[in-house]
């Protein structure tokens, strides 16, 4: 059995996962203590992350440090790097990258962003599931989710979850061609 690759993503009801300058502000008004809206279940469910390098970027900007050192982690680069404990700075073909992944034992595969790196996924057929959080405002510019020039697919809608601050989690699997 192939092991599945997930995105796991938040965005505006307009379909943007931040505004013009990489601003995620927005994600605040679905905050609640106590409430992660089902990420942490999901995280442990994973062993293997695939973000791109504006994300991770983005991620350490903000003071944080990389949530996800305790699984095998593919950042996607144009930039060589070397490889720092479970990060593995990636240059290669994604699809040659997912293929070898899916091939092996083991959990789900993240998908942890950016837009780009979704989009590049999409073209290559190769997220199984899509869990998006939809945040309740439309943000009317900023980088979007869902990026032009991919193919058409046919998903089948798997759960929708409400929470109490209007964040609606949507659950897709992709249909198989």
């Amino acid at each position: 059995m192939s092991r599945k690759l997930i995105l796991y993503i938040a965005t505006s009801l307009d379909g943007y996962i931040a505004k013009t300058n990489d601003d995620l502000s927005f994600l605040s008004l679905v905050e609640q203590e106590g409430q992660d809206y089902g990420y942490a279940d999901f995280v442990k469910t994973v062993d293997t992350v695939i973000v791109g390098r504006k994300t991770y970027d983005k991620v350490l900007s903000m003071g944080y440090d990389f949530p996800h050192v305790d699984k095998d982690c593919y950042i996607l680069t144009r930039t060589p790097k070397s490889t720092n404990g479970s990060l593995k700075f990636y240059t290669g073909n994604i699809k040659t990258l997912v293929t070898l992944l899916k091939l092996k034992d083991g959990k789900t595969i993240f998908c942890d962003g950016g837009a780009e790196t979704a989009t590049e996924l999409i073209k290559n057929d190769l997220i199984d599931e899509y869990i998006i959080s939809v945040i309740p405002i439309l943000l009317g510019d900023g980088i979007r989710l869902f990026k032009d020039g991919r193919p058409e697919q046919q998903l089948e809608l798997l759960s929708t979850k409400q929470f109490e601050k209007g964040l609606t989690q949507l659950h897709y699997k992709r249909l198989k061609k």
